[in-house]
């Protein structure tokens, strides 16, 4: 298994970072499911603008938490 560090830009232009061992359902789920985080949920729709696999949960979740720390500017230049 797999796991995805994700940034997703939402309608509003807003950036969101998630963790996922599912990123096409996860996605899915954001857009279309009571599922969905709620800050995604009152910004539909969202579209995958970057990823990243790693092969344990706690590499992932260490990267995403080193992500959701950076600057709007730092996240926009990861994802070109």
């Amino acid at each position: 298994m797999h796991y995805s560090v994700y940034i997703l830009e939402c309608s509003d232009k807003s950036l969101y970072v998630g963790c996922t061992n599912n990123l096409e359902k996860r996605l899915r789920e954001h857009n279309n499911s009571k599922r969905g985080a709620h800050y995604t949920k009152i910004r539909r729709p969202v579209l995958l603008k970057y990823s990243e696999n790693f092969k344990t949960l706690a590499k992932a979740r260490k990267r995403e938490a080193e992500i959701k720390s950076w600057r709007r500017e730092e996240k926009l230049e990861l994802i070109k």
